[in-house]
């Protein structure tokens, strides 16, 4: 009989392939880790890491620790001490099972477990290398569990290769804490990283929670949610509609204590502020529904972020009513009379939000001065500048020659906008039509771009200056990005815990928030670091002009369309946005005279 071509796997590649499940980067790690100390009834957990947990990570907690036995069988794959068959897996009240991850945590890094019962002597440590058992001795350690995960991915060096830089590393670290610590509010946190503490969150409730780890502003911008039905209870805080922010941040959802992610469950959230918000304006909210486990199913994703309800339609009308009931009560929009099929008379004028504005000053042209743009030369790039408006070569040179003229502003041409978005512009019978936003944050990014210590960008002090209280992951971040931001105008100082206060800003900038616009930067920021590798300055650069340009609806007059276009053509690539769309186009007369022909 010869031999069959089906294996199986010897138990160190099975534990290794099982890990990358589990074990995705050092934050997953965490997770596990942290929730096992919380079902283990810590009432004190603190994280060490070094390089972001690629180096170190280590969990200590004061819980109920370990017997010998124990110690050692955590360390085996499918053991378990929360169930007993596969109908316990729908009666969960915990995070997970104590040790289900550790075996594949042990199987990619190097493990050493210290664990102790309050009514035992000694302790007992247990030390694993790449899933291969080393040694079980008694040591002396406090009441509780300290786990230490050495050199992750060591034995799997690819893997380790596709982790981030340690800036991202640790912002993913630092989010799974946060949605471990705000439901957690009974937990004492403390975070340190390369010997710096980050975080300190004592025990407390959950706006004392919130404050630790946003800042105290957050406080005036939320209202409390609470409905009680006999299907689910609702609770948290929502922001207010005034209070909305430009990205999607901020936004934690909660079954039974456990984070989720659940798209429907975010549009009943934004159902509620229907209305109230404009399409790209985004609430903060902390949500928690509390359920029977039996109601849902949490085994749906290995990393058990997602779940399924047996009555999806009714958790999302009672979200939905909560949410407006919340808003209702903070006269934020009219409260609900839940007899009446969730319909409600129109508001008072008084009882209206605020209409969303942009901070913009209409009179400010920072092209103003035609000296700059009269004296720099790009004649050298035009002829790769138009490969993308037609492939035909006399549509090109006549475009050429248009943009030239315009250069030496030989031609006098009177630009219109289109729907507030586009502007349009008539040379030689031709039609050039310019996306106005696109068009100023190029200008804007070159701008920025070619500042540098010799010749930084100007700033303009505040009278007042502005204190601005920040998230951990944005504190980090702008201690890191210091340097490049006074640079680029910034003036602001460290001004004590998770706080700044901004000096000066960039001169273009005195009209705008910039509480506000910093938020952006750094939300920009951090976006072009996950999907792209971009250098530092030049990510700055793209998240200034992002967040300050010129916006889709503002209205321009002919005086700001020709400022505008004249200081796109003084750019070194106008046709192209910085991170590769498209500015303009052109339509030419021969292709108009074409289509009516017909």
């Amino acid at each position: 009989m010869s031999e069959g071509k089906i294996a199986l796997l010897p138990d160190h590649v099975a534990n290794q392939i099982a890990a990358g499940e589990v074990v995705q980067r050092p934050a997953s790690v965490v997770k596990e880790l942290i929730e096992n100390a919380i079902d283990a009834g810590a009432t004190r957990v603190t994280l060490i890491i070094k390089d972001a947990g690629k180096t170190l990570l280590q969990v200590n907690d004061n819980g109920y620790g370990m017997n010998p036995f124990d110690a050692r069988l955590c360390f085996e794959r499918h053991a378990t001490s929360k169930i007993t068959n596969a109908d316990d897996l729908f009666r969960l009240a915990t995070k997970g099972f104590r040790g289900e991850a550790l075996a594949s945590i042990a199987a990619v890094a190097q493990v050493e477990l210290r664990t102790k019962r309050a009514e035992d002597a000694v302790g007992q440590k247990v030390v694993i290398e790449g899933g291969k058992f080393i040694v079980q001795e008694e040591c002396q350690s406090p009441t509780g569990t300290s786990l230490i995960i050495k050199n992750l991915f060591f034995n799997i060096p690819a893997r380790r290769n596709f982790l981030k830089n340690d800036q991202v590393e640790q912002k993913h670290i630092l989010e799974e804490v946060e949605r471990i610590a705000i439901p957690h509010t009974n937990v004492h946190f403390v975070v340190n990283s390369n010997g710096n503490e980050l975080l300190n969150l004592p025990a407390g409730n959950l706006m004392q929670r919130l404050k630790s780890l946003l800042g105290s502003y957050i406080q005036k911008e939320l209202v409390p949610v609470e409905e009680t039905t006999p299907y689910v209870k609702i609770s948290g805080y929502v922001s207010l509609p005034e209070f909305t922010i430009k990205q999607r941040k901020e936004q934690f959802l909660f079954v039974n204590n456990r984070y989720i992610r659940s798209a429907f469950l975010n549009h009943a959230i934004y159902e509620g502020y229907k209305d109230l918000i404009g399409p790209q304006s985004h609430p903060r909210f902390f949500i928690f529904l509390e359920l029977q486990p039996s109601e849902i199913d949490i085994n749906i994703h290995p990393t058990k972020t997602e779940v399924k309800f047996t009555d999806d339609k009714t958790v999302y009308m009672l979200l939905s009513s909560a949410i407006k009931r919340a808003l209702g009560k903070a006269n934020a929009s009219p409260s609900l009379n839940f007899e009446n099929e969730m319909s409600f008379a129109a508001p008072s004028l008084s009882a209206m939000p605020k209409a969303p504005t942009i901070g913009y000053n209409p009179a400010y042209n920072p092209f103003s001065n035609p000296a700059p743009l009269e004296n720099k030369s790009n004649k050298a790039n035009w002829e790769n500048l138009f490969d993308g408006f037609q492939n035909k070569q006399d549509s090109t040179e006549n475009l050429q020659q248009e943009l030239t003229a315009i250069k030496s502003e030989t031609v006098d041409f009177t630009p219109i906008q289109l729907n507030q978005k586009y502007i349009v512009a008539i040379w030689q019978q031709n039609v050039l039509i310019v996306d106005q936003q696109r068009a100023h944050e190029r200008v804007l990014y070159e701008h920025y771009l070619n500042s540098n210590l010799l010749h930084p960008v100007a700033s303009q002090q505040k009278l007042f200056p502005d204190q601005i209280e920040l998230s951990v992951n944005d504190f980090t971040l702008v201690k890191d990005l210091i340097p490049e931001l006074k640079t680029l105008g910034f003036d602001l100082d460290i001004f004590g815990k998770n706080s700044i206060v901004v000096n000066g800003a960039p001169t273009d900038m005195e009209d705008f928030n910039i509480p506000e616009i910093l938020e952006g930067i750094l939300e920009t920021f951090r976006l072009n670091t996950i999907d792209a590798k971009v250098e530092k300055h030049d990510n700055l650069s793209r998240a200034i002009a992002k967040n300050t340009c010129i916006r889709y609806g503002k209205s321009l007059d002919t005086t700001e369309m020709k400022a505008l276009i004249q200081s796109l053509f003084a750019c070194e690539n106008p046709l192209y946005t910085a991170n590769g769309k498209y500015v303009m186009m052109t339509v030419e007369n021969s292709e108009i005279e074409k289509f009516f022909r017909k």
